[in-house]
């Protein structure tokens, strides 16, 4: 199954329960300056999970355009991107936690064909103000997760946004995939890095009001997102999500311009973090806001990916003088126009 398949897979799945697609909004936040990207899939709907009624109605899907920095150390292994894709499904005071839970299983296990044997899920283990989210616990138990492959985590992993900021928030459940090939453990150990989040379903249920107060809302939202890159990869039977469909032209033509081999572990990190800023910079280049490099803002971070790759080409020997970058950046420009066309 390559991409296009998975977000089509995902948007008729959801369209058949009831959810409108929407469209994604662009990479560069519209009327709002406090943000320099959309980070997630819930940025660009925030007013309408704080009420303000959706034209579309009260159930949602689409594939959202997201760009985080706040990873950028990261970048260079196998799993994290500046610029993604996130697959989301949201609740605007209508279903709730048995739905959200139930759907991303099914679709996890009967859509995509996932064993679930291969999946686990972590969910908020409670603290002195708001108790244990138990609640989702009995539903993943209700599936047939085994309670070995549950694991309650704390606010810093399983709580959206934070305790301390005031307004909407809650509780979350994140699934995770043991994408090694070796036999999967029987215990979930969330400290492993070869389980991999995949899917993370917010389900804000209270209001965090001054003084350190938590009153339930009338009206619960559901907010999900699934990532495009981590499970194409999935899909695709690899360990890597740089070895996928995403990328696999990409590194090949890196390595094609470098004279070096993807395979040679003193190379792929550095090609990895070209592979992953080129279609960053192409992405805030082609959004509508007209982002230039520069010294301020968004500007500054497109400045700082471009020089980074820069570096890192130097790494691999390639003739910055040549048009390297420019070759790679059409062959992204290709890769994303249906993409742009179609969401």
């Amino acid at each position: 199954m390559k991409t296009i398949d998975l977000k089509e897979a995902y948007l008729k799945f959801f369209e058949s329960k009831g959810h409108k697609i929407i469209p994604s909004a662009p990479i560069i936040p519209e009327n709002d300056p406090t943000c320099l990207f959309n980070t997630a899939g819930m940025q660009p709907l925030v007013p309408y999970l704080k009420g303000e009624p959706h034209p579309q109605g009260k159930r949602l899907t689409d594939v959202q355009k997201c760009f985080r920095t706040n990873d950028l150390d990261s970048i260079g292994d196998t799993t994290h991107h500046t610029f993604f894709e996130m697959l989301g499904n949201w609740s605007l005071g209508d279903y709730f936690k048995q739905e959200s839970i139930t759907w991303s299983f099914e679709f996890l296990t009967k859509q995509l064909n996932i064993p679930i044997e291969k999946l686990a899920v972590t969910v908020f283990k409670g603290n002195k103000i708001v108790p244990a989210d138990t609640e989702s616990v009995d539903i993943w138990k209700s599936l047939g997760v085994n309670e070995n492959k549950i694991a309650f985590l704390g606010e810093e992993n399983n709580w959206w946004p934070n305790m301390e900021l005031l307004g909407p928030c809650g509780p979350d459940t994140e699934i995770f995939y043991w994408r090694k090939e070796s036999q999967v453990p029987e215990k979930f150990d969330p400290e492993d890095e070869n389980w991999v989040e995949i899917w993370n379903n917010v389900f804000m249920q209270y209001n965090h009001e001054e003084g350190d107060k938590f009153t339930p809302l009338k009206n619960k939202n559901v907010d999900t997102g699934l990532g495009v890159e981590r499970v194409t990869a999935i899909l695709e039977g690899y360990t890597d999500n740089y070895k996928s469909s995403i990328w696999k032209d990409v590194i090949e033509k890196i390595e094609e311009i470098s004279g070096l081999s993807y395979d040679d572990e003193k190379y792929a990190r550095s090609m990895r973090i070209i592979a992953d800023h080129i279609r960053a910079i192409v992405m805030i280049s082609g959004d509508e806001a007209g982002i230039k490099p520069s010294n301020t803002d968004q500007g500054y971070i497109l400045r700082r990916l471009i020089r980074r790759m820069i570096r890192y080409a130097k790494k691999l020997n390639i003739d910055i003088s040549s048009n390297w970058e420019q070759d790679l950046a059409i062959l992204i420009i290709n890769n994303l126009k249906e993409i742009k066309m179609k969401y």
